[in-house]
């Protein structure tokens, strides 16, 4: 078995802690030979766990990229406005790329990438880590093999968690569309692609509504200061009490370990007294929704209604897929399926096991199959390529400019063609603009 030689840009929480984990536990399938990471700890630390000397790390994905090929492919784990230009220099230089998701805050940017991986031939492939866990391929697979006959209607949930949601989407780096993206591509575009997926056909119709509702000045309660530590009268009755939920065990709130680095107790508390996460969650500059639906009709004539809410007790998505002989009721959280058959009336549930790694066995499973892709010259048509990834991009688009115009119905079709034709100049002008 011929071993893949990969570099990674952005050894963060997804290009180190998730990701990695496969690599380390398969030194005959895969050799990390290069990093490039601007924070000098995150860049010692993984040059130490995969014995790199300092000839092979780089602090921009620029020095990497201008340096003669390294490797067959690079794993890019930037933030979601700094995946273009690495991307697209990877591949015009002949490397094969697994992306982090979404593919772009811009949908000129995501056309061109899909466009620019067709032209060299090489595999990118789009970090959906949900289609790679053992539920979802079961959902998948029931709808497949016809055991609810035709699906008419799916309704499908994200309950985001209230202590994520503060954490990554008020306090943290995907609290504002303006250095993100939206949050219909940041968190739910996982849920798009799902949709798009287990559907099995192109949208024709969207419309969304949706606000951020809660997370605002004017909902601060009376006595609150602009952080949490700053004499509070409301902190002890908060439930976003910053110093209450990072100064918890690393080991039993993985949010905790994620604000310092390394995540001792000094570091953590100084991050609180100093950095976002400290912040008063109504007084940040965040502007991303907290509640969203989107209704979406497909050209196959099924209909779909998406709910994204960050007022929820746990963090879980769940699943009701109606067909003309039977239903599909879907829970992650417990790992549990259940379908219903109308010719037998008769139940059946079907347990799921939590694949091994992060994000239910995503993690792993998707850096398994891209290795495999690449040593089979899978290149095109793989499950996550960009190629099929680029749709549900279409549809989150699609849903964010619908929800800003009060609800208009986007015509998907419509929506295409003017992207396809736009998507040149567009990305050009970018270009140009930042010269």
């Amino acid at each position: 078995m011929r071993t893949i030689k990969l570099a990674v840009i952005g050894a963060g929480a997804r290009g180190f802690l998730s990701y990695m984990p496969y690599v380390r536990r398969s030194p005959g399938e895969v050799e990390v030979v290069a990093v490039a990471e601007p924070n000098e700890e995150r860049r010692t630390r993984f040059a130490e766990a995969f014995n790199l000397t300092s000839e092979q790390l780089y602090a921009t994905w620029e020095e990497l990229l201008s340096r003669p090929k390294l490797c067959d492919a690079v794993l890019i784990c930037t933030q979601d406005q700094m995946h273009y230009e690495p991307t697209i220099a990877a591949l015009r230089q002949g490397y094969h790329v697994l992306l982090e998701k979404p593919m772009s805050h811009n949908p000129a940017e995501c056309v061109e990438m899909e466009r620019a991986a067709r032209e060299e031939d090489r595999l990118l492939s789009i970090c959906h880590v949900s289609r790679y866990t053992p539920f979802w391929q079961n959902v998948k697979q029931l709808v497949q093999d016809g055991r609810i006959g035709d699906v008419m209607s799916m309704q499908h949930n994200e309950n985001v968690g209230y202590l994520h949601y503060a954490h990554s989407f008020v306090r943290g780096n995907w609290r504002n569309d303006a250095i993100a993206s939206p949050m219909i591509l940041a968190k739910s575009c996982h849920d798009m692609d799902l949709i798009r997926w287990i559907v099995d056909a192109d949208c024709a119709k969207v419309s969304s509504f949706g606000s951020l509702g809660h997370f605002r000045l004017d909902q601060a309660p009376a006595g609150s200061t602009d952080r949490c530590t700053d004499g509070c009268q409301a902190e002890a009755t908060c439930p976003y009490s910053a110093p209450r939920f990072y100064m918890q065990d690393p080991e039993i709130n993985r949010f905790a370990a994620l604000i310092a680095d390394p995540p001792t107790e000094a570091n953590r508390m100084q991050a609180i007294l100093e950095g976002p996460y400290g912040k008063c969650v109504y007084r940040t500059d965040n502007n991303v929704v907290d509640h969203q639906t989107v209704q979406m009709e497909f050209e196959n004539g099924v209909t779909v209604v998406f709910s994204m809410c960050g007022f929820t007790r746990d963090m879980n998505r769940t699943v009701q897929i109606m067909g003309t002989k039977g239903e599909i009721r879907g829970d992650l959280l417990s790992g549990r399926i259940e379908l219903f058959e109308f010719a037998s009336g008769t139940q059946t549930v079907i347990p799921i096991p939590a694949g091994e790694g992060g994000h239910q066995g995503g993690d792993d499973g998707i850096m398994r199959q891209f290795l495999s892709d690449l040593r089979h010259e899978r290149y095109r048509d793989t499950l996550t390529s960009a190629a099929a990834s680029l749709e549900s991009h279409l549809m989150a688009f699609a849903a964010e400019a619908s929800r800003r115009s009060g609800g208009a119905v986007v015509d998907m079709k419509r929506y295409r063609q003017s992207l396809a034709a736009t998507a040149r100049i567009d990305v050009g002008q970018q270009a140009r603009a930042s010269e």
